[in-house]
């Protein structure tokens, strides 16, 4: 029984390989140009140094120029002026500047209670 088996998958392997055929190498191409090798190393000088044709805009050619709206002295205030401003994004950025804390306390109070503190004087002995 396994040599049937054998013997059928065999024949229907051979009909498949009858009917498969492969394509014909024929070889490395031949293409005829009518250009010869000269003017096409002068194309491709030129094209080389042209515009990029993929580039985007590349055939928008150059821009105009456009006229600005104000003058040099008046877009270098301007700059200054933002530049001073500070970090316009920040928080707070809008609340002015900080106002100036003035303490009622004496300063060499203060002095000697951090020395105090820093010495440990003020500790509870246990």
């Amino acid at each position: 029984m396994k040599t049937t088996k054998l013997l059928i998958a065999a024949a229907a392997l051979s009909a498949f390989a009858i009917g498969a055929s492969a394509e014909d190498y024929q070889g490395v191409l031949q293409f005829q140009s009518s250009a010869s090798r000269t003017a096409v190393q002068a194309a491709g000088v030129v094209a080389a140094h042209g515009a990029d044709p993929y580039a985007d805009g590349a055939t928008a050619g150059v821009p105009a120029v456009v006229a600005g709206l104000s003058d040099r002295a008046q877009a270098r205030a301007g700059a200054i002026a933002a530049a001073r401003a500070g970090n316009i994004y920040a928080d707070g950025a809008g609340a002015g500047p900080d106002e100036r804390f003035t303490s009622t306390l004496d300063r060499a109070a203060v002095r000697a209670q951090a020395v105090a503190t820093a010495h440990g004087i003020d500790r509870l002995a246990l």
